[in-house]
């Protein structure tokens, strides 16, 4: 069917020729989807700024061979206009679309589209730390795609775990702990139960040290499950 309508978050954007531009769309039952939006730089657009990254849309699409066309637009959230008033959130959005345009590329469900937006969402209300909704979506997002932590007990000896392997993504003892493994403790393996299950009020008991030395986890595990870091992370304070 040529023509199709979908919800779509919009991940990234770039121009095209002098006045389209080109959009990674991540789709609440399409996946991902790159679309061209025709004279969406001219000032007389009818698109206006309803196609920016962040922002949450209803489309009407034509099916192209190489890219679909947007052909009618309804804007359903523009988290963006919140997020892009502060540096780590905006560089913390950043880091979410750029690891969903990257988890999605080949499979992707509705619960990725809801997870995005609900990130987002929760980036522009500000009523979470920023960091933990970055932590928490990344291990969440890793989980759907397939790669799910164990967490609860050493996978070698059924004991209490107090180190994360990021080759693995599963938790042993300090005397079951493979190379390269890190050490954060029961407090840091709690820590990671509360983001992957979304307990913000657990996750906001957590001490500096253990957001710190988790987050740097999290991120040692993405890096290794998408064979290459995130160039977003470069810029994200914490």
């Amino acid at each position: 069917m040529p023509n199709y309508r979908d919800e779509a978050v919009v991940l990234r954007t770039h121009k095209l020729g002098e006045v389209d531009r080109i959009l990674t769309l991540l789709t609440r039952q399409h996946g991902q989807v790159r679309a061209v939006a025709k004279g969406i730089r001219k000032t007389s657009s009818k698109f206006g700024g309803r196609l920016e990254p962040f922002a949450v849309v209803d489309l009407q699409l034509f099916e192209g061979k190489n890219l679909d066309t947007v052909t009618q637009v309804e804007q359903l959230a523009s988290y963006g206009t919140k997020i892009i008033e502060d540096y780590q959130r905006y560089t913390i959005a950043s880091a979410i679309v750029e690891a969903a345009e990257r988890l999605t590329r080949e499979v992707s469900s509705e619960k990725h589209y809801l997870l995005v937006v609900g990130a987002l969402r929760s980036l522009a209300q500000t009523e979470i730390q920023s960091d933990q909704i970055l932590d928490s979506y990344l291990l969440r997002s890793l989980s759907l795609s397939g790669w799910v932590p164990s967490l609860e007990v050493c996978v070698s000896c059924g004991s209490s775990p107090t180190v994360f392997s990021v080759q693995t993504g599963s938790v042993t003892c300090a005397q079951c702990s493979i190379p390269g493994s890190i050490s954060i403790g029961t407090d840091g393996i709690d820590h990671m139960k509360n983001l992957l299950a979304g307990n913000w009020e657990e996750v906001s008991k957590a001490s500096d040290q253990i957001r710190n030395s988790v987050s740097g986890t999290i991120a040692g595990y993405t890096q290794w499950q998408l064979e290459r870091g995130l160039k977003s992370m470069n810029f994200v304070e914490r």
